[in-house]
């Protein structure tokens, strides 16, 4: 894993840092905003750090990333992808009020974030990142507790399942399609399902590395899919 550039690290440090928490945890948590950054604010940081060294060893300079549902977690990312590599990314994220707060936080930096749907991004990328957007609970509660074996046999929602499984095959394809080849595409491991049928369905070939890597505030493990090669 290549270290990150002592500029870069420095960037991370400050936008933590001025990130505005108590209006985060509304956004974050239903309950207990404040008690949950305290407690995932370090983690996240350093756990992120260390995810951008990864990623950035799989990553060429110059290039094109697409962000679907960035947040706080990716920070780390954008800012080495940015500051390390030179590549322009593009962040989307729907919920206007984050975006306003993490925008704030990355004044003076080479991105912002974007309050749009992902799949309204133009041309083509060699990167997507996609994690913890296909199986949010929020969007997709039934499809969310079936993916995370939360799925109460008694109360789970057949149809409102359907519903929400042709959305994000939707979401998906919509965000995928994007993606040049060969190409990478970082993602949750509860979420390869998704990109891998896209693959499939497109006769397009893809590898899952073996190895993923924690984060700290979904908690998913993180993996990558290289695509077309």
């Amino acid at each position: 894993m290549t270290p990150l550039q002592p500029t870069t690290l420095h960037a991370i440090a400050r936008i933590f840092d001025s990130l505005d928490y108590a209006a985060l945890g509304p956004i974050y948590c239903h309950e207990g905003g404040d008690a949950f950054w305290e407690e995932r604010r370090g983690p996240c940081q350093v756990l992120g750090i260390k995810l951008a060294g990864v990623l950035r060893d799989r990553l060429p300079p110059n290039g094109r990333s697409l962000y679907v549902g960035a947040g706080v977690t990716e920070l780390p990312m954008l800012a080495m992808e940015t500051l390390d590599l030179h590549r322009t990314v593009e962040a989307y994220n729907l919920r206007a009020d984050e975006v306003s707060l993490l925008n704030h936080a990355c004044a003076g930096l080479p991105f912002e974030f974007r309050a749009k749907d992902a799949r309204e991004a133009a041309g083509t990328f060699d990167h997507v990142w996609i994690v913890s957007v296909l199986n949010d609970p929020e969007c997709f509660p039934e499809l969310g507790a079936l993916s995370s074996a939360r799925a109460n046999p008694v109360t789970f929602n057949p149809d409102a399942f359907a519903v929400e499984r042709r959305a994000v095959f939707a979401l998906a394809a919509g965000c995928l399609e994007k993606i040049t080849r060969p190409g990478l595409v970082t993602t949750s491991v509860e979420e390869i399902p998704w990109v891998t049928d896209w693959c499939e369905r497109q006769g397009i070939p893809c590898v899952v590395e073996d190895e993923d890597y924690p984060t700290a505030i979904v908690e998913d493990p993180v993996c990558f899919i290289r695509i077309g090669e």
